[in-house]
């Protein structure tokens, strides 16, 4: 947590979050949490790393714990957009942490004190941590067995992933997907806990998790969650492990180490069979029972959704405690928020994500219900009065058809909604129709690399707008199964289409689908990007017309709008020819993506170092801004703008800045 803080929890981007002053909405877990101010937060974040550099060290230890505990619970429940499997996991540990000795080894806390140093901890220590570490894995197994995970559905593009490229040699793309992505994750997440509790097992458990876990630091951002669960894995060897391998090392080495003597005994253990020390007392009791009904409660909890139904959608419960980690991927095709003025009637329509900071609220009915309440008491300031909010949300969960997650007919500001029953304008998913799946692939393995296809399912009684492109030159609309009633919004007509019927649409207008079968009706767009194929073809004679300049097959001279091809750079952007902008953008993407592919081991390591060294240093700068504010005061508006700048530089600055004092070696970075 140490490195985590500034990293995933946001230390480094803290003031971008927090700023004082903004209108933006947020999503605490209970309404009335705010965060404070701007320079308040960031010393919440001090006393929060500070906690977590103590229990590192063992220094002043409880201490330590609630003084990382408390911080990461108030800016955990803050936030309910940052949710995550790990984050209440981290929560988790510092809580447990807390009522564990986890610094009676190679702790300062041992060195000031003998009774703690080198001493004896509990074994319920030690079952609480591992209990919790085979539940993060047997509960993810479990969430596992869902059929899409089963099939293949889940992670469907993650086998394109170059870390994959070994299991390809010997197998399809789809087949890598479905048996080392899907059956493979759920066969270790069921069996990981079991196989790192016996001796016999853990050597290759201790191999198979760590090559997993080094996979998704790879394959995600998930920031240390994947080195969290490598660090947690020595909690299944023996207690003694540590002391076994000190023996092992050099002798000169040993004072640096801890120690390798025996560990003294503890008032805190019980030790059966011997004369005043088998007699358990209260908190050993206390400790035993604690440790029981924490695990019950554990376990308990990825299922209690039936309890907090309000934050059940497609998938169940507030996402963090479930466990269904990677169960279930979404992909948006269409977000309309419409507001209507509740004097005047006024209609008008607001730009998908304005006054937030993050997209989690188009999945989760709670959080709607709290950006529509928010979205009312800000719309007053642009003279709306007493708005209806209306959201119209289409997403695609596991690669099934695009569909409505919530009712756009209903006002959200006044909709119902509590924790405790369940969410009445949530539109059901459509898992009747899961099979057409199979029919999609066939579908998209049968166009060409320029067309493109949306499959969309629909309810009775409601209607899709939508708007072709300019671009789109080449749009149709075939339905799959119903019937749909398609009207052309400026000509003001209407077809009907039955299942197997194709119509073309108009390009630049606006058209409405409406379901008229008794049931839900089921059709696909397909589309071609006439102006990117055009875009493409274009950059393509550009291409061949420079290959033919340098290998002297084109004799005629260039004109001037052309020049830039030869020199790579422009001197005026704004005057230059768009195409020939374009081509040399391109051309410096692709130049920069196979730098960095090409890029050594030492390269890039020195990259990663000086990104996080950046990232670091803005953490320390703008925390040190914050702590002077709060002791000093705030200065002038100049002078902070120009420490903020100091603190903003980034690692792209800098590389932008040597790649200028060599332009021979990067020809296209000017641009």
């Amino acid at each position: 947590m140490v490195l985590d803080i500034p990293q995933e929890r946001g230390l480094s981007y803290l003031d971008h979050k927090y700023l004082d002053g903004l209108d933006v909405c947020r999503f605490p877990l209970f309404n009335f949490l705010q965060p404070l101010t701007l320079d308040w937060m960031y010393l919440t974040y001090v006393i929060m790393l500070l906690g977590a550099l103590g229990i590192t060290l063992g220094c002043f230890y409880r201490l330590s714990c609630l003084l990382f505990l408390l911080p990461y619970w108030y800016v955990f429940f803050l936030d309910k957009t940052s949710w995550n499997n790990h984050s209440y996991l981290y929560g988790l540990i510092g809580f447990q942490l807390t009522l564990l000795n986890a610094n009676r080894y190679w702790s300062i806390d041992g060195f000031l004190n003998p009774r703690k140093r080198n001493a004896h901890v509990p074994l319920w220590n030690y079952t609480l941590l591992r209990t919790q570490i085979f539940i993060v894995y047997f509960i993810a197994g479990i969430k596992k067995l869902d059929a899409d995970w089963v099939e293949g559905y889940s992670m469907g593009s993650l086998s394109r992933h170059w870390l994959f490229d070994p299991f390809k040699l010997i197998m399809s793309e789809e087949m890598t997907s479905l048996v080392i992505v899907h059956w493979g994750g759920l066969i270790l997440d069921l069996t990981a806990g079991y196989l790192l509790f016996f001796d016999v097992t853990r050597p290759a458990a201790l191999f198979f998790v760590s090559y997993f876990h080094c996979m998704n630091s790879q394959l995600f951002s998930i920031g240390m969650f994947s080195y969290t669960m490598l660090a947690t894995s020595p909690l299944f060897c023996y207690p003694d492990w540590p002391r076994r391998l000190v023996a092992k090392s050099s002798s000169c080495l040993h004072w640096l180490l801890p120690a390798t003597q025996p560990p003294q005994e503890s008032a805190a253990c019980v030790y059966p069979g011997r004369k005043g020390k088998s007699q358990s007392r209260l908190r050993h009791k206390i400790g035993a029972a604690f440790t029981v009904l924490y695990i019950i409660e554990q376990l308990f909890l990825p299922y209690s959704h039936f309890i907090t139904q309000g934050y059940n959608n497609w998938t169940n419960g507030l996402y963090g405690y479930s466990w269904d980690m990677m169960v279930h991927s979404r992909s948006h095709q269409h977000v309309k928020i419409t507001y209507k003025d509740g004097i005047t009637g006024e209609i008008g329509y607001l730009n998908p994500g304005v006054f937030t900071q993050t997209r989690r609220w188009k999945d989760h009915a709670d959080m709607l219900k709290q950006y529509a309440v928010c979205l009312h008491g800000l719309l007053g300031a642009y003279n709306i009065s007493e708005p209806e909010i209306y959201f119209d949300v289409w997403v695609s969960i596991n690669d099934r058809f695009q569909q409505r997650l919530f009712d756009p007919t209903v006002d959200i500001v006044k909709a119902d909604w509590s924790p405790f029953r369940r969410t009445p304008w949530l539109k059901p998913l459509l898992v009747d129709l899961s099979p057409w799946r199979a029919k999609f692939q066939e579908v998209e393995d049968s166009l060409d690399n320029q067309t493109d296809v949306v499959f969309i399912a629909d309810f009775p009684g409601l209607y899709l707008e939508n708007f072709v492109s300019e671009d789109l030159g080449n749009t149709s609309i075939q339905v799959l199964q119903g019937e749909v009633n398609v009207e052309i919004v400026k000509d003001a007509k209407n077809f009907t289409l039955k299942e197997g019927e194709r119509m073309q649409l108009p390009a630049g207008e606006y058209h409405k689908v409406f379901t008229v079968s008794p049931g839900p009706s089921c059709y696909m767009y397909i589309y071609v990007n006439t102006t990117a194929v055009t875009l493409e073809q274009k950059l393509t004679r550009l291409r061949e017309l420079k290959e033919k300049v340098e290998n002297g097959s084109e004799t005629s001279p260039l004109p001037p709008e052309l020049q830039p091809l030869l020199s790579g750079t422009i001197d005026d952007v704004s005057s230059a020819d768009p195409l020939v902008v374009a081509y040399l953008r391109r051309e410096m993407r692709v130049a920069e993506a196979e730098r960095r592919r090409n890029a050594t081991i030492i390269q890039r390591f020195e990259r990663f170092v000086n990104k996080k060294y950046y990232m670091m240093r803005r953490s320390f700068l703008m925390t040190a801004i914050a702590l002077r504010n709060l002791v000093l005061g705030r200065p002038s508006l100049e002078q902070l703008a120009q420490e903020v700048a100091f603190a903003n530089i980034k690692y792209e600055d800098t590389s932008r800045e040597s790649r200028k004092e060599h332009p021979r070696e990067h020809e296209h970075s000017d641009l």
